[in-house]
């Protein structure tokens, strides 16, 4: 374990830039996307299919990622990767079709896939267990600063080169990152190098076939999912059409849902790790934050017309309660698999992001386009849709929980 802040900080901050980046290219579309949809011109639901391109490669990548984090070890691998997202970042700023587009995102998404998982498997490596949940919130706070970055500053950086010179800054500034991590971070061996790749293989079947696994990844994934393709994109096109809100203004108000989001890292976090001390496990603490994010994104989807930025503010907060689940299955499986239990919930949750980014689309591309942009209907049945969802995923936790507690008696 580091023994000094230095150490330490060679090991948090070339990873917390990675996730930076990984989300400010993630949520960045949620204030580009009239400038995207005007260039290329698409409807909603091929702007949902172009942003939503990031999960899908994310996603295909998770499980081969796992795999190749617990042998190689998270700083080589995701240096490796940031190279690709840099190639994704310059393909996205030449493009001039909706397939260039797709294809730069793409690339993009595939290149960030290890941002997240390559830092909880190095402080997996690093740190002791009961500081995890604060570490992971820690590193979260910094794609937190990311997606603040995607906001007013993205929108300010609009008056000075257009969304082109936006994204070939970005690629310079991934190349950076890269060279940082690979430079930069000790080298600490991961336990399972000299294993069989078959073995590798094997140890992705007993984490898909635990209960203890499939118990908490599916509330886990439709939670973060609609967090991530809500905040990611639509949350920006709701203030508009919904809230009546000028691009300043929607600019701001996502500024303030990132803000939140942050400090919603940060806290849950470090609330987690206190309350593990008195016996109170860190699930228990993302429990009640899914909870209130869906009470909360109920309230959303009936298209209110006061406190709507109060609203925002509070989803963006207790949205975040939907990662302490990795912190959990990191200390619920061995070391040597900590890497690929958290992958294969990583797998779920962009796939589901995918699904919910583009879906959502096409369910308000039901509804006739108004005067300003999207129908205000469509926005409350598709956040109906996605709440359904939660609740069903919910309800089977908590059965799994008894199946669980009875194979134990």
């Amino acid at each position: 374990m580091p023994t000094s802040l230095a150490t330490r900080l060679r090991i948090f901050l070339p990873f917390a830039l990675g996730y930076f980046l990984s989300y400010l290219y993630r949520t960045i579309n949620a204030v580009l996307a009239p400038n995207l949809a005007a260039d290329v011109g698409v409807d909603p639901a091929g702007l949902g299919l172009l942003t939503a391109a990031y999960f899908i490669t994310f996603a295909a990548f998770q499980l081969p990622l796992g795999v190749l984090l617990d042998r190689y070890g998270p700083r080589k691998i995701e240096a490796a990767l940031l190279l690709i997202a840099a190639v994704g970042a310059l393909v996205f700023a030449n493009a001039t079709s909706l397939t260039g587009l797709v294809v730069g995102r793409g690339l993009i998404g595939f290149g960030v896939s290890a941002c997240l998982m390559a830092a909880f498997k190095a402080f997996v490596l690093w740190f002791p267990q009961d500081q995890l949940p604060r570490i992971n919130g820690f590193q979260m706070a910094a794609g937190g600063l990311g997606a603040l970055t995607a906001s007013a500053p993205v929108e300010a950086a609009l008056s000075v080169t257009d969304w082109r010179g936006v994204f070939t800054l970005l690629s310079a500034l991934t190349l950076m990152v890269a060279a940082a991590i690979y430079f930069v971070v000790p080298e600490r061996k991961t336990g399972s190098s000299d294993l069989r790749f078959a073995d590798q293989i094997r140890g992705i079947r007993t984490v898909l076939s635990s209960l203890t696994f499939w118990r908490i990844a599916p509330w886990a994934t439709l939670s973060q999912a609609t967090y991530l393709s809500i905040h990611g994109l639509w949350s920006g096109p709701w203030l508009r059409d919904v809230a009546g809100m000028d691009r300043s203004g929607v600019a701001g108000t996502l500024f303030a849902v990132a803000a939140a989001m942050m400090a919603g890292y940060l806290a849950l976090g470090m609330i987690a790790e206190r309350l593990s001390r008195r016996g109170i496990p860190p699930m228990t603490v993302a429990t009640v934050g899914m909870i209130l994010c869906m009470i909360i994104l109920a309230l959303i989807s009936m298209n209110l017309s006061t406190g709507v930025v109060a609203l925002w503010i509070s989803f963006g907060f207790f949205g975040t309660s939907s990662i302490l689940p990795y912190a959990v299955l990191s200390q619920s499986f061995p070391l040597h698999l900590s890497g690929r239990a958290n992958t294969a919930l990583n797998l779920l949750v962009f796939v589901a992001a995918f699904s919910a980014q583009w879906g959502i689309g096409a369910v308000i591309g039901l509804w006739p386009e108004t005067a300003v942009g999207y129908a205000p209907g469509g926005y409350g049945a598709a956040f109906g849709v996605m709440l359904g969802l939660q609740a069903a995923t919910a309800l089977w936790f908590w059965a799994a929980g008894g199946l669980l507690r009875r194979r134990r008696e």
